[in-house]
Formats: C-alpha cells, sequence, structure tokens
C-alpha cells in the first residue's frame, strides 16, 4: 500500500491535489492520459455527515488517500471494472473502476479526442469497504471494449 499523505490542513490538501493533479500530466498504465478538473476535490474527498448525499464535510481519511489515486492508475496489476451508471441500470464500457490497494477505488470517465485515441476524466475515489464485493462481480473493464463503445 502506498503511504498516508499527512498534510495539515483542508488547504494543504486542496494545493496537493491542484499541483500533483490538475495541473500535471497523469496517464494510466495503458498510456491514457487522465485529466482532472479542480472542483472534482470536492467530490472526492468531503463526505456526507446526514447520509443524505450531501457532501458537506472534508474527510481527512479520503484525503490521506490521495496519492493512492496515481498509484492505482499506474500499477500494472490493479483490476479494472465496467463502471455502473444508476440512472440507466447498466454497466458502461466507457467508465472504469480501479482497484489495486484493498478497497480504494478510482473511478474514471473515458471519451475519444477528435484524432480518436482516448482520453479519461477523473470522477471519484473512496474507500469501497461497503460495495467492494458488488464492484469486483462487475464485467472486467478492457480497453477493446470501452474503444467499441466510444466507435474509435
Amino acid at each position: 500500500m502506498p503511504p498516508f499523505l499527512n498534510l495539515p490542513d483542508e488547504a494543504a490538501y486542496r494545493a496537493h491535489y491542484e499541483t500533483t493533479y490538475v495541473r500535471s500530466r497523469i496517464t494510466t498504465h495503458h498510456g491514457i492520459p487522465v485529466y482532472f478538473q479542480k472542483d472534482k476535490f470536492d467530490h472526492a474527498f468531503y463526505e456526507a455527515t446526514n447520509r443524505d448525499g450531501v457532501k458537506n464535510q472534508f474527510s481527512m481519511p479520503r484525503a490521506q488517500r490521495m496519492n493512492w489515486i496515481v498509484a492505482t492508475l499506474n500499477a500494472p496489476a490493479a483490476d479494472w471494472y465496467q463502471g455502473w451508471i444508476t440512472p440507466r441500470k447498466q454497466y458502461d464500457p466507457s467508465r472504469s473502476v480501479a482497484v489495486a490497494y484493498g478497497d480504494f477505488v478510482v473511478v474514471l470517465r473515458f471519451s475519444a479526442k477528435q484524432n480518436g485515441d482516448l482520453k479519461a476524466n477523473f470522477v471519484t475515489c473512496y474507500d469501497a469497504d461497503n460495495s467492494i464485493g458488488k464492484i469486483r462481480q462487475s464485467p472486467a473493464w478492457t480497453l477493446q471494449d470501452c474503444q467499441n463503445a466510444l466507435g474509435v
């Protein structure tokens, strides 16, 4: 397991995210570039304290695993699964859930550039201790299935 990231406060974690992910070139071990938006910090590193789905509190346990994102994306032995699209109630080969370290997951959404090359956008990451069993029963994500789904 990668070490936990221990920074003094939320502002330091936010700055680390922006420097390490938003302003850097990150790729999967497949060589696909992954783009990180600044506003995804709140989604990935906040939790809902009222169990109502509204993420209203910074989560130190989530933030401490921030460096696990790139470690997961670059791990050749990571398991990759298709993402589940709840409104459609189906798996989507253009979405992935990567797992390399325990129950920690990284969720990506893939699309095609104008030249046909793939790119990915970071959606979120979290410790899937309550849902890892279901994730591991999902269909495997493959580059070929993703390309086929995107028509490239």
